[in-house]
Formats: structure tokens, C-alpha cells, sequence
């Protein structure tokens, strides 16, 4: 039996990031797209990939169109580091650096699946590690110098303060000249021909807080939070077997699961530690309304759903990981199950 091997991809919007980082150096955003026979209508497409073969291609067509040949390691300082996507905003809402890191390292397939992040704690140092996955990234220094660079950049936009590099390892062979890798990546030794590329980063600094960690950082998530809320706080009708605090159980429960539900899918043991109730007690008040948790949790998953599916810039993988869904197939299944259609069809409906 034949296997087709899955094409690796990289986000439409990390693409835009690419191109937005030439243009500001010169380029022709519109020329690089012909050159790689890119039509950029699909820049539009929030569900877009492109395939790795062809980002590599434009690497090699924008490099040659700014006359940077360094251009991937100044991406970092060109962009800002929220551009990336909904990613970003996971991070963002993280209280330290440590979770944070450990929401790229879950969720990083949403950016670029040809390279996977991981991070490890070894003494007094974290290493986040970027391993080339893809067989089609030939040329890895374009993607390599660009993730970390961004990583870099990011870490200062989330704490107010530059990251506590000590090294770094790259997994690519040593260049025939370092000096503005020596300038970027100050003060970090650095050194080539690892096995993987590696951000050797002082183990302390995963306990620093993430500046204005809140739900304000999710503004098109809170706009419908608030909508479902309001609508919670107004319920159409009362069957007559229930009391007030009754009711009031399934909309508290409902609004500490909107509060909660920002890339991770909340426990009912956590809302219930929110709530200052035992799980069993907070599961006699669902049940005396007829209720349960998992009923609530798909309730407010579907209502946010909708909402989303109806932002033509979201991207359905992006709103499966702001739901609290593992993977984006799972999200697929629920959906239809809950409506019928797939969030595909539904959007296409909608639009």
C-alpha cells in the first residue's frame, strides 16, 4: 500500500508576516506573490496554508528582492509578536512566561507544523527546542532564524524585559559570516551544527508574570462573552420545578466557563474551586435543574462557536484552540453534531 505523506504548512498569517517584514524593507508584497505563483486573494483566507516548499521559495525571492540577506533574523524586530495570531493571545493570557511557553509548545501546529517546539527543564535551565519535522524544509536557516527571532521578541512584548538568553544552539551549519547573529542575539553565546536549534534561557525567568495577563486581551472573544452573558442573565422562560438559585447555578457555572475557557477547556473542578463549592455540591445544584456540566460546557462552546464562525478573519483552527478543543478535528465533530453542519458549511451559509 501506497501512504500519501501529509504536506507540511505554514499559516496564511505568518505568511502575511513574511511579506509585511520585505515590504518594509522595499519589496514589492505583489511582485514576491507572482514570483511564487501565489495569488494574493488567498492572503484573505484566515483557514489558508501555504505549502513549505513554497514558503521556502518566497524566503529565497524576498531575501533576493531587499538585498537583506539576514532578513529572517530581523523578522522579530519588524513585526509585532501579537501579529501572530490567536497563538499570541493564548500566550498573552498566560500569568508567567513558564505557562506560556508551554501553551507555544501545545499549539505551535497552528503557525508551522514543519518544525516542532518543545521545552525542557534541565537545573537552572529551560531549553525551548525547535526540531525540523518536515522532510520538504531543505533550507531551514530562514525558518529557524525567524522562529527564534519572533520568540525572542515576544518574550520582551510579554514580560516588559528582554529574555534571560544564555545561549543558543542552531541546528544548522555554521554561516561564513556571524556577525549580525552576534547582534541580534546579544549577549547569548552562540554556537552551529546542532543537533537541533535550541534557546537556552535561564530557568528563574519562567516565573515572571506576563504583563496585563486578563480576558481583556481577547477583545473579539469578550465582545461575544459579553453577548452570551447578557443573554444568560435574561433567560426567556423558568420551569416551574425551579428555584431561582437554581437557575442562578447554571448561569454562574455558565458565565466561570466563558471567564475560563481561553485555549484550555475548563474542569468542573476548577469551577467549582472559583465558585467556593465541592464538585459534588456543585453537581446537585446542575442536577436538581436538570442540567450537568458537560451540557453547560457544549452550550456555551456552541453559542461561541456561532458567534466566531461569523468573524470571516478567525480561522476555524483558530477558533477550535480558543474553544478548549485538543484538535481541531474534535471541534469538526462537536460542531456538526450540535448543528448539523460542519464550521465550514456553516460560514459558507452564513457568508
Amino acid at each position: 500500500m501506497n501512504l500519501v505523506r501529509p504536506e507540511h504548512t505554514l499559516s496564511i498569517g505568518s505568511v502575511n508576516l513574511i511579506l509585511f517584514t520585505a515590504q518594509q524593507r522595499g519589496a514589492d508584497s505583489d511582485a514576491l506573490c507572482r514570483a511564487i505563483d501565489l495569488d494574493p486573494a488567498r492572503l484573505r483566507d484566515p483557514d489558508g496554508r501555504l505549502s513549505i516548499r513554497q514558503v521556502q521559495e518566497l524566503w529565497r525571492q524576498a531575501i533576493s528582492a531587499t538585498g537583506d540577506p539576514h532578513l529572517a533574523l530581523h523578522m522579530g524586530q519588524a513585526v509585532n509578536p501579537v501579529s501572530v495570531g490567536i497563538l499570541a493571545y493564548v500566550m498573552m493570557h498566560c500569568p508567567t512566561l513558564g505557562q506560556a511557553f508551554d501553551k507555544l509548545c501545545q499549539y505551535q501546529d497552528i503557525v508551522c507544523d514543519a518544525v516542532r517546539t518543545t521545552g525542557l527543564r534541565v537545573g537552572d535551565e529551560f531549553l525551548l527546542q525547535l526540531q525540523v519535522a518536515s522532510p520538504d524544509l531543505i533550507f531551514p536557516e530562514n525558518a529557524l532564524n525567524s522562529e527564534v527571532s519572533i520568540y525572542l521578541s515576544a518574550i520582551q512584548a510579554l514580560t516588559g524585559r528582554p529574555a534571560a538568553l544564555r545561549a543558543i544552539r542552531f541546528g544548522y551549519p555554521h554561516p561564513v559570516g556571524i556577525r549580525e547573529h552576534e547582534r541580534v542575539f546579544a549577549p547569548a553565546v552562540l554556537s552551529f551544527d546542532a543537533d537541533m536549534t535550541t534557546l537556552v534561557l535561564d530557568a528563574a525567568s519562567l516565573h515572571t508574570p506576563v504583563l496585563n495577563a486578563n480576558p481583556n486581551l481577547f477583545p473579539l472573544f469578550e465582545q461575544h462573552a459579553d453577548a452570551l452573558l447578557q443573554r444568560l442573565r435574561q433567560p426567556a422562560e423558568k420551569a416551574s420545578d425551579r428555584t431561582a438559585s437554581d437557575l442562578a447555578a447554571s448561569v454562574l457555572v455558565k458565565r466561570e466557563i466563558i471567564q475560563m475557557l481561553k485555549g484550555e477547556e475548563p474542569t468542573l473542578t476548577a469551577i467549582a474551586g472559583r465558585l467556593a463549592l465541592g464538585v459534588r455540591t456543585l453537581q446537585l445544584h446542575l442536577k436538581s435543574e436538570g442540567a450537568t456540566y458537560q451540557q453547560l460546557l457544549d452550550d456555551v462552546r456552541k453559542d461561541l462557536a456561532v458567534s466566531h464562525l461569523r468573524e470571516p478573519f478567525l480561522s476555524t483552527t483558530d477558533i477550535a484552540y480558543l474553544l478548549g478543543f485538543a484538535e481541531p478535528s474534535v471541534f469538526f465533530r462537536s460542531f456538526k453534531k450540535w448543528t448539523g453542519q460542519t464550521p465550514g458549511a456553516f460560514r459558507q451559509a452564513a457568508a
